[in-house]
């Protein structure tokens, strides 16, 4: 065969590999990751605060597995950080940025004014803004039923709680708390005590700040000297002072907030927690980081409430045996009325 014959038989055969190669189906494409990515800001109390950052945390991390999407938290150690933190989260390039508490109100806001394009939530604190998204959560239906059951459990007939400052998301626990307690009274013609705050006069006991736990140990310490063997402090990582005096203390227990502490605080406190008020802070991230990835990003606050389970009572654990099975069906009614509304639970520090 001639040279040339030779290179016209190539070239057919090239031609026919590229036609039947036309003719193939297309190759899959491999599964790559999003796009998506979200930033969080912690408060000064860091991430392992066994509250509400950690619990903000943890939602994120779910919605990073669960969505495939890019996901970091940026911890703020002291107040100096959290608008410089803001500005970096904002910096990423991300599409969401998470931030925590009342400290970054200010930051959140400013950055959301300078950077409409950007989607913002913060957590436990309602600001306005066309791209932010308040996270809150009306715990003092919760928390009056932890009161409740604070009344409905204690030896002595006092019970008490305290809060790290006088601000709206601490308060509202604590008029929820009381108002059960007055509750349990009026329907068992008791006389039950709570100490450490006033509704009506919307002032009480605080520490002044939310990392101090040596001041949680001394103003709980205090309570028990007067009598109080139920406390339900509102105070971030200050609580785990307050768990400190039950446990060096016969027959006292704490009712935890946020997230389960019997789950959270170290191992030795958990035969004090009596039960926990929850705010499941990570499903409402999960829920909008969601609706931010699928185009529906909204400013309506999302509300936390006994109805939705945005709000909740723990499980009792280890105090079980203290709920006997008449208490807990009073609960049960009580939480079927708050649901229904046919029972209102009110607070001036209401969402």
């Amino acid at each position: 065969m001639s040279t040339s014959s030779v290179l016209r038989s190539v070239v057919a055969v090239a031609a026919s590999v590229l036609v039947l190669a036309g003719c193939a189906p297309a190759p899959e494409k491999t599964q790559t990751a999003s796009d998506y990515c979200a930033r969080m800001v912690t408060n000064s109390g860091g991430l392992e605060d066994r509250s509400f950052n950690q619990s903000s945390w943890e939602g994120l991390e779910k919605a990073k597995s669960d969505l495939s999407i890019d996901a970091e938290v940026i911890v703020s150690t002291n107040e100096t950080d959290l608008a410089p933190n803001v500005t970096q989260a904002v910096d990423s390039g991300c599409q969401f940025v998470l931030t925590v508490g009342y400290e970054l109100a200010d930051a959140t806001t400013a950055a959301a004014k300078a950077n409409p394009d950007v989607h913002f939530a913060i957590v436990d604190e309602q600001v306005d803004g066309k791209n932010i998204k308040p996270i809150v959560f009306d715990t003092a239906q919760a928390a009056y039923l932890a009161g409740y059951l604070a009344a409905g459990t204690t030896a002595t007939g006092k019970v008490a709680t305290f809060g790290g400052g006088n601000q709206p998301p601490v308060t509202l626990f604590m008029d929820g708390f009381v108002d059960g307690v007055a509750k349990y009274n009026a329907v068992h013609g008791t006389a039950v005590q709570a100490l450490g705050w006033s509704k009506d006069a919307q002032d009480g006991v605080f520490t002044g700040d939310f990392e101090d736990i040596n001041k949680g140990k001394v103003t709980t310490q205090a309570f028990i000297d007067q009598g109080a063997d139920v406390i339900l402090p509102v105070a971030g990582q200050v609580g785990e002072g307050a768990a400190a005096a039950a446990a060096e203390n016969a027959n006292v227990s704490i009712i935890w907030v946020d997230n389960d502490g019997y789950e959270t605080l170290p191992a030795t406190y958990k035969p004090i927690v009596l039960t926990s008020v929850l705010k499941n802070t990570g499903d409402a991230v999960v829920q909008i980081v969601g609706d931010d990835v699928d185009g529906s990003f909204d400013n309506t606050p999302f509300v936390g409430t006994l109805e939705n389970g945005g709000v909740a009572l723990a499980p009792y654990h280890d105090k079980a045996d203290a709920v006997t099975p008449a208490l807990q069906a009073e609960l049960d009614g009580l939480k079927a009325d708050i649901v229904s509304g046919a029972l209102e639970v009110s607070s001036p520090s209401a969402p």
